[in-house]
């Protein structure tokens, strides 16, 4: 396994050049300049991620990372832990939101049990081929009451995302995605985004899986408590993980590095999965060179974490599901992108007179 330093030095910022060379191109396409927008810059940040002027997204994938959350002792879910067991299992039996929307795209889906108290390996599941345990515990603690985790297990989390989405990149996968599971989760991602960011609780905490009025306020009021009792420092991505995170998140933060490292292309999707960029950020602010924002969530602090990174959302359709959704329904922009890059003739090509 590699060690967290290394992965940091190995992560270096893209090649502006490459972003110079793909705007020529784009420039020389048969139609007025520019004329498609956003496409024209995803395609030139794909170029220069992947270093070719023939930027390929053949192979599709998204990573969902899943864990439970001590804080749930807190009252801040509207759903019983329980539920993300038995949510793991309907994504490996096909029937969840994001198996169907990666179906649309053309995208496989993996789960990793990055510490679920559901006991599910070495269970006769259907679709248990793409179940990975790598669960660090059955659950983190409250933090509320101290650290969610250890700084080992916080580091342990990382690599471990970083070595799920670099195999899956050395597989052949040519894009990934980020996904989550865990009920309780906004409530830890509310934390590292509020802690980060220093946006405050009321513009930070939402309604996650949808409390009411009195859940609300349950939830800030945990947040805050787990903030003033941790004291995680801003300038320290892993004390922020360990101190009021969670492991999926953790394992996100993980892809995005491994995204980084290889040079690959990572699509985000809501609130939990830009939590854990924000930690890969803290780690390595060059990792944002590689990510899509694939949606902007209807979770109240996700605009603002987005608004961090400085990155713009593909879509803003009021989604707040997570699992990855949002980012693979982005997917199929990012394709087309490639395909105008691509496909498009030149001027000279369609032998049209250029502008003017």
């Amino acid at each position: 396994m590699m060690k967290l330093e290394e992965i940091r030095k190995g992560i270096q910022p893209i090649d502006r050049q490459w972003l110079d060379r793909a705007s020529e191109k784009t420039a020389q396409l048969v139609m007025p300049k520019r004329a498609l927008g956003r496409l024209h810059e995803i395609s030139e940040r794909l170029c220069a991620i992947q270093r070719t002027l023939q930027p390929s997204i053949r192979r599709k994938a998204v990573l969902v990372m899943a864990g439970d959350h001590g804080v749930v002792n807190a009252g801040v879910s509207a759903y019983p832990q329980e539920v993300t067991g038995a949510m793991v299992q309907t994504f490996l039996a096909g029937g969840a939101g994001i198996n169907a929307i990666c179906r649309q795209v053309d995208a496989e889906v993996f789960v990793v049990d990055m510490g679920i108290k559901a006991e599910l390996s070495g269970l006769d599941l259907p679709g248990s081929d793409h179940l990975v345990t790598r669960k660090i515990a059955p659950g983190t603690a409250d933090f509320t009451r101290g650290p969610a985790m250890s700084l080992q297990e916080a580091e342990q989390s990382i690599l471990f995302g970083f070595e799920e989405a670099s195999k899956l990149y050395q597989d052949g996968v040519d894009i990934l995605g980020t996904g989550d599971m865990g009920i309780g989760n906004t409530t830890p991602s509310a934390a590292i985004g509020a802690v980060i960011t220093g946006v405050g609780l009321d513009k930070m905490v939402g309604r996650g899986t949808g409390v009411d009025d009195e859940g609300l306020t349950r939830k800030r009021k945990a947040v805050s408590r787990g903030i003033e009792v941790n004291k995680p420092a801003v300038e320290n991505g892993l004390e922020v993980l360990a101190k009021v995170g969670g492991f999926e998140i953790g394992g996100i933060a993980g892809c995005v590095l491994a995204a980084a490292f290889h040079r690959r292309p990572v699509v985000i999707d809501g609130f939990i999965s830009t939590a854990g960029s924000l930690i890969a950020h803290a780690l390595c602010p060059a990792v944002v060179d590689y990510m899509f924002a694939g949606h902007c969530s209807e979770e109240s602090g996700h605009r603002y974490m987005l608004d961090y990174l400085n990155l713009d959302p593909l879509l803003d359709l009021g989604m707040r599901l997570g699992e990855g959704t949002g980012g693979a329904l982005s997917m199929s922009i990012i394709e087309g992108a490639v395909r105008i890059f691509r496909e498009v003739l030149t001027f000279e090509e369609a032998g049209v007179a250029d502008k003017e």
